[in-house]
């Protein structure tokens, strides 16, 4: 095992979080998400990860339409002794991932629909009080509403929730800039990996700034960047990875895993490696990989030891950067 745990400041909101958290969309099974969850397995991978000196955790009722939050909730009880900070996420009332264009803000979180499932996640939860809400889904042209506003102004003004956070969507890292302006937003959470690299370059610099925490998803590109995948990987129908690794992907996501490999050191990991790169950034609070199994959770905590990534690999793990677009099978 690497030795303990780092932790990071999480912006403004001053936490001191594992710079290694916890995504629990794997674990919440339920339709429309990851194939070969494990509601057997779930508790002890949770436990390991507090042992390990995770203290941060991301779900979402969606995440099995409430089952991840209640995973989280019984390990909130399980460990009433340690300090474990809570984020989910309310679903657009719509349900689309990502907005449409033409989606308004009544569709998507009109104010009773974000009160609603506040309070949902709390039963779930079995808190009074969850320390990040995030907005699942965003479009910046919802920014001036003041509806929203008034909602999580609300809320907080309650106690019910902490910070409030945006799940920025795919490859949409600047369409959350407006959000910000208005002062309201704590903490952004967006997909930053060796071939996702665009949040660096406005982003992390607006977020270092303003004291914006930065929560980075999906480190292995829902896991083309582990190495695994081959040209000929399949996902069962109901697991969503089947679509997002279609033809148009899965050839070209395998061939950039393919070129990287020859940059993996000796001894690490092509996880391990796609991690490092990740905290390699101060802007970064925490990355949160899905654990499924111990041993992802025990190799993945692991890559908390301090050890900096060397400047020279990190310079070449650069040109491995991949912008693309979001299309139909990207959500």
């Amino acid at each position: 095992m690497g030795s303990k745990m780092r932790y990071r400041t999480m912006g403004r909101l001053g936490w001191q979080v594992s710079e290694v958290g916890y995504g629990m969309w794997g674990i919440g099974g339920g339709p429309g998400g990851f194939t070969g969850w494990d509601y057997d397995t779930a508790p002890g991978c949770l436990d390991e990860a507090v042992e390990l000196g995770c203290n941060f955790f991301d779900t979402a009722w969606v995440y099995g339409r409430g089952v991840s939050e209640q995973l989280l909730g019984a390990l909130l009880a399980r460990h009433p002794d340690r300090r474990l900070y809570v984020a989910s996420k309310i679903p657009p009332l719509n349900r689309e991932w990502p907005p449409r264009p033409e989606d308004t803000l009544d569709e998507v979180f009109p104010p009773g629909h974000i009160r609603e499932f506040t309070y949902r996640s709390l039963e779930n939860l079995g808190v009074d009080r969850i320390d990040l809400m995030q907005f699942h889904v965003w479009e910046d042209r919802w920014a001036k509403d003041e509806r929203w506003q008034a909602a999580i102004t609300e809320l907080r003004a309650e106690g019910v929730i902490g910070g409030v956070g945006i799940s920025v969507n795919r490859w949409e890292p600047a369409n959350c800039f407006a959000a910000l302006d208005t002062g309201l937003i704590d903490v952004i959470q967006v997909i930053y990996n060796i071939f996702d690299q665009a949040p660096e370059d406005e982003l992390f610099g607006r977020a270092a700034r303003e004291g914006i925490g930065i929560i980075a998803r999906v480190p292995f590109d829902e896991g083309s960047l582990t190495g695994a995948l081959t040209r000929t990987t399949t996902f069962p129908e109901d697991d969503w990875r089947a679509t997002y690794f279609g033809p148009e992907n899965l050839g070209p996501s395998v061939e950039r895993a393919e070129r990287l490999r020859a940059l993996v050191p000796e001894g690490m990991t092509m996880a391990e490696l796609a991690l490092r790169f990740i905290l390699h950034h101060p802007a970064v609070s925490t990355v949160i990989p899905g654990m499924r199994r111990i041993e992802h959770v025990r190799a993945n905590l692991a890559v908390s030891d301090g050890r900096p990534l060397d400047a020279g690999l990190a310079a070449r793990l650069r040109e491995h950067r991949w912008d693309r677009v979001p299309t139909g099978w990207s959500m």
